[in-house]
């Protein structure tokens, strides 16, 4: 089958703020081609490594957010350089680059001077505040953008100062954002013809997805504040309800609702506590359909004995028997998997979750996850590993552009490729 993007080709300009953008794109079956420096993109050299062996050809990190990609090394500093990426532009649908703002206007190559080049182009930059604004040419790292973005400030223990996400992940949410936007222009160009230079910012992808945090306000007039494993409620006797708790092989996270579901599930745990000998004379006694954190007649004593006693019995069970039964008792908890349990996990095995990439550089068949849609009639699958530097040099500037061998080893030695 087709892949639906196979018709249309990127030139993917981007460093790790935009990696992920040409990814998608060329998981959706465009043909990207990764532009670096002669030197090698700088994104070769993060972590973690394959064996622990740092080496970029062996960046785990480059292979997850590059496959999918042709690799060539060009100089766009140099004037060769930026003539024979002018002439690759001519073959281009989309530019994907995450250069600060007015850098590629500098070098002649801006979404104006590339659209009368290839009229119907598209631009899409990535960075972390936009190309407008006092904050445009700030630098903006991952705990930068989380920072600015609010997220920071639910995240951690109460106790402590606010804690990042800990995989660096800020650009992901853009290159996420980049790639959709990229798609809209497409059908934007499908319709008329006309191409678009897209300014996606970091910090606003981020302040995107903390729009919850927001609605605490706009809900209940009460704004959340960090407080790690536990949630906090407004105006309640116990401001701090526990919804992370250990278990036998791990944690689960599992929160004591009021309403009709809550009631349900608090029931049933309940009754499987009390079949074991845990539940205690209060929890066995409560009205769980009247329930309200909010004006519970538990005594602060029976408080406390209700979480002695819940915290006893998730350290009876593994995170797999517990949600087995909550699954089976509508009983609203779930494991916090690791990423081994993730790899185990039954449902996305069935769903043929995962797909093996041979890398014949390592020597070695590496597994991947599959891209997560699937179409009825169409291809979305990972079709090459990561581009080695300057892999695709020869497949595209002698195969497409008609360079000799001769021009190629003239440009190398020149430093443009």
């Amino acid at each position: 089958m087709e892949s639906p993007l196979a018709p249309y080709r990127v030139l993917d300009l981007t460093d790790e703020k935009g990696f992920l953008c040409g990814r998608i794109l060329g998981d959706f079956g465009a043909d990207v081609i990764k532009v670096e420096p002669p030197r090698g993109d700088p994104g070769r050299r993060v972590w973690p490594f394959y064996r622990d062996i740092a080496d970029p050809k062996r960046s785990l990190y480059w292979f997850a957010y590059n496959a999918n990609k042709r690799g060539i090394t060009l100089n766009l500093e140099s004037a060769d350089g930026r003539e024979i990426f002018r002439t690759l532009a001519k073959t281009a649908d989309f530019v994907i680059e995450s250069f600060a703002p007015g850098y590629m206007d500098g070098l002649g190559l801006g979404y104006g001077s590339l659209s009368q080049i290839k009229p119907g182009i598209t631009m899409t930059s990535i960075t972390p505040f936009g190309q407008d604004g006092p904050w445009r040419d700030y630098k903006g790292s991952d705990i930068v953008l989380w920072a600015l973005s609010s997220y920071l400030y639910v995240t951690g223990d109460e106790d402590r100062p606010p804690v990042k996400p800990s995989f660096p992940q800020a650009y992901l949410h853009a290159g996420l954002e980049a790639a959709t936007s990229t798609l809209v222009a497409l059908h934007h160009r499908q319709l008329t013809g006309e191409g678009q230079w897209i300014d996606v910012s970091a910090q606003q992808a981020l302040a995107v997805i903390s729009l919850q945090n927001q609605q605490y306000w706009d809900l209940a007039r009460f704004n959340p504040r960090r407080a790690g494993a536990f949630q906090h409620l407004s105006g309640v006797r116990w401001p701090l309800q526990r919804r992370l708790w250990q278990c036998r092989d791990g944690f689960v996270a599992f929160v004591l609702f009021s309403g009709r579901l809550g009631a349900e599930g608090n029931r049933a745990l309940t009754g499987w506590m009390d079949r074991e000998g845990l539940a205690p004379e209060c929890m066995k006694r409560m009205d769980w359909a009247a329930f309200d954190p909010q004006g519970s007649d538990l005594t602060d004593e029976e408080h406390g004995q209700m979480m002695e006693a819940l915290s006893a019995f998730f350290n009876r069970h593994t995170k797999a028997e517990l949600y087995k039964m909550a699954v089976e008792r509508r009983i609203v908890l779930y494991p916090c998997n690791t990423t081994e349990d993730i790899m185990n996990d039954p449902h996305l095995a069935a769903r043929n979750a995962w797909t093996g990439v041979e890398h014949d550089e390592l020597g070695a068949m590496l597994t991947y996850p599959r891209p997560c849609v699937r179409f009825s009639d169409a291809s979305c699958e990972i079709r090459r590993r990561a581009p080695l530097l300057g892999e695709h040099n020869g497949e595209i500037y002698q195969g497409e552009l008609g360079f000799s061998r001769d021009d190629l080893v003239v440009l190398k030695r020149n430093g443009v490729i």
